[in-house]
């Protein structure tokens, strides 16, 4: 099954927690934070939005800097997926 998000909707996949820090601690489930760094996977054409045209500037591939609590996580053919508006990508990571 494939996503197709509409107007100006993205859907992303997110990157793995850090399982260690820096210095080399073993995190604990619990004390792991929820990445902020996803892939794209499906972007919407973009189009006319609450009376705006919205021009869609992120692309299937790009890595991105998320809002921590941005979107609508869902599940599909076991996957964890979450669909965001392009105004909650925070910037391109290059």
């Amino acid at each position: 099954m494939t996503i197709k998000p509409l107007l100006d909707r993205v859907v992303i996949k997110m990157t793995e927690a850090e399982e260690t820090t820096k210095s080399g601690i073993i995190l604990a489930g619990s004390a792991k934070e929820k990445p902020q760094i996803a892939e794209v996977v499906a972007v919407g054409e973009g189009g006319i939005v609450d009376g705006k045209e919205v021009k869609m500037y992120i692309k299937k591939g790009d890595k991105v800097l998320i809002s921590k609590y941005a979107g609508t996580e869902v599940k599909i053919d076991g996957q964890e997926y979450t669909i965001l508006k392009q105004s909650d990508i925070l910037a391109v990571v290059e």
